[in-house]
């Protein structure tokens, strides 16, 4: 098997990382054609979406672990199996909730690649070198979230919402083929951690139980959560605040998607250049701008297209620049279990993903400046808790030197 370059290494685990995405956006745009063929309510429909988040967090606390005993390659590969069939069962489907259980399938399956991706560039890369590729992973991946709505529009008006499906089977079965002749596997035997309950509760235990960890990981959390907010209620909000139709979608995921693509490309150029704190000091002021601004003219002025979307775009910028160096922060806590410490990262994500979606997104999606609202209180939170962080480790260094 020739391995894969930095640069191929770069498109697979970006490509893994779009499995996520594909299965959120692609679909969002069928939701009334879905509930019209199967014959459910909006929420039924929308809960195949909460379906698919809460299987998504739960198992996602599971890959990184099960990688750590059982190598990266391995779980990969299994999870793009039990992938392709959750997908060829939900194009199946002809009730909603055998829709449900195929989506949960897809949840249990689809976080590997994020999870594992990183323990990945870990396992071969440090510092610098790392928070480069997974700047350039963040760039490849960006496409996802632009490409996966427009793609279920045009789908959904030309044809049925079941081939938005099929055509994700057909993405997961051309990774699998390339992850199982070129994905090295980058965690030797004698490296890895034995899979028992006492060691992984011991694992979790230690993980769970530091407060650096939790406000590290909550910072990467909530800034997703200020942009999840408006993608999970995109499909109420875009047709009756912005009155856009299906094939319109774009007008709210160019913008983000380009704002990551950026920051992601500007924390690639300043890595190793300044220090993560000033990294993530950088990407705040952006957040905190986008947000706020969007806050204020949303008090003044009507939605209307391009303003109610533009902030998004410095918004995700901003969230493009904190992610890397706040997430390489939170894994290099726990440098020997770091496929664990990327589950259990992803899992508090996920978490926030998925209560978004199933309590947040629909209270608010009935006004954009709700939207707006709700987006500036998720980045003011994390701010809050990367400076708690920044403080708790201070104290720490501190009671370090007076033990001395």
């Amino acid at each position: 098997m020739r391995p894969l370059g930095r640069g191929g290494l770069a498109v697979v685990l970006a490509g893994l990382s779009m499995l996520g995405p594909f299965s959120i956006d692609a679909y969002l745009p069928a939701f009334p054609n879905i509930q019209a063929s199967l014959g459910a309510s909006a929420i039924e429909v929308q809960q195949s979406l909460t379906a698919y988040m809460l299987s998504f967090a739960a198992m996602v606390l599971w890959h990184g672990a099960l990688s750590d005993g059982f190598g990266r390659r391995n779980v990969i590969l299994v999870s793009l199996v039990l992938f392709a069939i959750g997908t060829v069962g939900c194009a199946a489907a002809h009730s909603v909730h055998y829709l449900w259980f195929f989506r949960v399938l897809q949840g249990i399956s689809a976080g590997a690649g994020v999870v594992v991706g990183r323990a990945i560039i870990r396992d071969l890369y440090h510092d610098a070198e790392a928070a480069r590729l997974l700047s350039m992973v963040t760039m490849i991946f960006s496409i996802a979230p632009a490409v996966a709505p427009i793609m279920g529009g045009f789908i959904v008006k030309y044809t049925d919402w079941r081939a938005i499906f099929l055509t994700l089977f057909a993405f997961a079965v051309g990774l699998f083929i390339v992850c199982w002749r070129r994905l090295p596997e980058t965690l030797p035997l004698h490296k890895r951690q034995p899979f028992n309950p006492r060691f992984l509760v011991h694992n979790y235990r230690e993980i769970l139980g530091s407060p650096l960890f939790h406000l590290k990981s909550g910072v990467v959390a909530l800034n997703f959560a200020g942009l999840f907010v408006y993608i999970t209620a995109a499909p109420i909000t875009l047709p009756t605040q912005l009155h856009l139709g299906p094939d319109q979608f774009g007008w709210l995921f160019i913008p983000s998607v380009g704002g990551i693509f950026t920051g992601a490309l500007v924390a690639n150029r300043i890595a190793g250049k300044m220090t993560f704190s000033r990294q993530i000091g950088i990407g705040f002021c952006f957040l905190l701008a986008a947000a706020g601004c969007n806050v204020l003219y949303h008090l003044f002025m009507p939605p209307s297209i391009p303003w109610s979307m533009v902030p998004l775009f410095f918004y995700t910028f901003g969230m493009s620049v904190v992610a890397p160096a706040a997430t390489l922060l939170a894994l290099d806590l726990f440098p020997h279990i770091r496929g664990t410490v990327a589950s259990c990262q992803s899992f508090e994500t996920t978490l926030a993903g998925a209560i978004v979606a199933g309590v947040v997104a629909p209270a608010l999606a009935g006004s954009v400046l709700w939207l707006a609202t709700g987006q500036l209180v998720c980045t003011s939170a994390a701010l809050l808790l990367w400076l708690a962080a920044r403080g708790y480790r201070q104290r720490l260094a501190l009671d370090t030197v007076k033990q001395q």
